[in-house]
């Protein structure tokens, strides 16, 4: 009977480990900039209009970062 053992180590080059920072940096900076188009969004909106949805004006940002937290 034969045993293999495979040991192997994934090391990534500087270079492979600062492209992946710097697209973590744009795909955070693009969901700000959809949140905060939405924020804008909703605050053009009339009271009535928010009251609609089931929302009131002081919990607008609320609304939009409810998947993040819970306040």
């Amino acid at each position: 009977m034969a045993t293999l053992t495979t040991n192997t180590s994934e090391k990534r080059s500087f270079l492979a480990a600062f492209g992946a920072a710097i697209m973590t940096w744009f795909e955070r900076y693009a969901e700000a900039q959809s949140r905060r188009a939405r924020i804008v969004a909703l605050e053009a909106k009339t009271d009535e209009e928010l009251a609609a949805m089931g929302l009131r004006r002081d919990r607008i940002v609320h609304h939009v970062f409810r998947d993040l937290y819970y306040v």
